[in-house]
């Protein structure tokens, strides 16, 4: 057995093999009958309020947190709509067939409510700091929630460890610099270490406002790059409007019996249609790892729940807009047939489709949206390093270390890749490998707290909907306006 086989057997068989597969399909489908299928019901509700979002993006001085509701989700955004969507999703279809695509979908459907439940939890159960500054995620729910009952403090934590210990690997098994290199470079033919650094020092300069600076960044670079991928990708499809329903319905097809293999294209089998489209749909979506809810613990907002709302939409256009409209992209242009992988894939379609300029375009989007993404992750990884190092008298000294060191493995990556030619593809799967740990011990401890998330959202319902009655949220909440009983409606 050759290395590379070796990883996929590791990555597909284990890490993302049959049990943690049924994992992420029970953990959305007990979300959904026990909250009686909330993501349906305010689907409508989630997309308007973060469309309500674009309205008025200033931020709520007289509520807790660090950044306002609306730079929380464009921070989100921004990490989930990058390199994942135009990378990720090709290197799904070229290791798991278009059938990857329809398992993506699937993945996607629980992940509405998932991502509702984690950032509600998150925002819950933050931790404020005495500056006012406000920090939340998996581990702190796990202390938080679960911790505090003895006959679960040894659960909590090695759920805790689990986490972070997956979490932190993320810095060593970080490709997006790759990605980006790997675009740029081959779309304008420069070498892709010289790009690696140059996207290095672009990425110096975003982080070193901290998530402040970066909150007003994303509200500006995020919708931007959005449109503009949108009306390219939209432009190839309806040119090609006559192949839409073949490709779904290729997608479909495949996602039941695998792909065959054709030309270059190594073929895909059910069980990696399976594995590649849902570990794939998580890293793109981010529903159930637990990240997005490190950033949204942090916005200022006056109900846990009404933040939680904000995923519905996240997942969504994540997912069924940007990762379809790329996946159509490809499939309708036949370019997975022909081998290539990863961005180089995506790049070629856009490039069949709108010629040399949409591809050079692309190759921009991809850089931007790499900044966006690369940021979002250095923020999150340092919300689980100040949970990790408490009140060490050295967490200000390891703070400013990791701010320097955080770019510096991604940009080995394509180093090491360069310099021993490994393909797009194979790299994503160690992608793989380091979402496969967080998302275990996230989802055990999100069905732990379940019965926490639904007094929340009945606290909601009562307050802003006059359903129900009034419990009374449960007392960890720190959120000003709710401890103090302000029951003015929120929209």
């Amino acid at each position: 057995m050759n290395l590379e086989k070796l990883i996929y057997t590791v990555v597909y068989d284990y890490l993302w093999g049959t049990p943690l597969i049924i994992l992420v399909l029970a953990t959305g489908l007990y979300f959904t009958l026990r909250s009686g299928f909330l993501q349906f019901r305010f689907f409508k509700t989630g997309l308007k309020k973060a469309i309500s979002q674009f309205k008025s993006t200033s931020s709520v001085d007289n509520h807790n947190g660090v950044i306002s509701s609306f730079e929380a989700m464009s921070m989100a955004l921004g990490t989930t709509i990058g390199v994942g969507n135009i990378g990720g999703v090709a290197a799904a279809i070229a290791v798991g067939g278009p059938g990857a695509v329809f398992w993506m979908w699937v993945a996607a459907t629980f992940g509405l409510v998932v991502k509702t439940v984690e950032i509600t939890l998150a925002v819950y159960y933050r931790t404020r700091m005495e500056n006012g500054e406000t920090y939340g995620g998996p581990n702190y729910y796990i202390h938080n929630g679960i911790a505090i009952e003895k006959q679960k403090k040894i659960l909590a934590k090695i759920l805790n460890f689990i986490f972070a210990f997956g979490f932190i690997m993320g810095v060593f098994i970080n490709i997006q610099t790759y990605t980006v290199s790997e675009a740029v470079g081959n779309t304008f033919n420069i070498n892709l270490n010289v790009v690696g650094i140059i996207y290095t020092i672009f990425l110096y300069m975003m982080i070193s406002g901290g998530m402040k600076r970066l909150g007003k960044i994303a509200t500006i670079i995020v919708p931007i790059m959005c449109l503009f991928y949108i009306m390219g990708s939209g432009y190839i499809i309806i040119m090609n409007y006559d192949q839409i329903v073949p490709s779904v319905r290729l997608i479909v097809n495949s996602a039941f019996k695998g792909t065959a293999a054709v030309g270059g294209f190594a073929g895909a089998s059910f069980k990696l249609a399976i594995t590649s489209g849902m570990s794939r749909s998580v890293f793109s979506n981010e529903a159930g790892w637990g990240t997005a809810p490190m950033i949204h613990a942090s916005a200022k907002v006056n109900h846990p729940f009404k933040q939680g709302l904000l995923g519905i939409f996240e997942v969504f256009f994540d997912t069924f807009v940007i990762c379809t409209l790329t996946s159509l992209v490809i499939i309708l242009s036949q370019q997975w047939e022909l081998g290539y992988d990863g961005a180089t894939l995506t790049l070629h379609a856009f490039e069949t489709g709108v010629g040399t300029v949409g591809r050079m375009i692309l190759a921009f989007g991809v850089f931007f949206f790499g900044l966006t993404t690369s940021s979002g992750v250095y923020t999150q990884i340092e919300v689980v390093l100040r949970y990790v190092l408490g009140e060490s008298k050295l967490k200000f000294k390891l703070l400013t270390f990791y701010k320097w060191f955080y770019p510096i493995p991604s940009l080995g990556m394509v180093l090491v890749a360069t310099k021993w030619g490994l393909p797009g593809a194979s790299l994503w799967i160690f992608s793989d490998m380091s979402t496969a740990l967080p998302i275990f011990a996230n989802l055990i401890a999100l069905i732990i707290l379940f019965p926490t998330f639904k007094k929340v959202y009945e606290d909601y319902m009562f307050r802003y909907k006059g359903i129900g009655e009034n419990k009374g949220i449960p007392v960890f909440y720190e959120g000003t306006d709710v401890q103090n009983g302000v029951d003015e409606p929120i929209s």
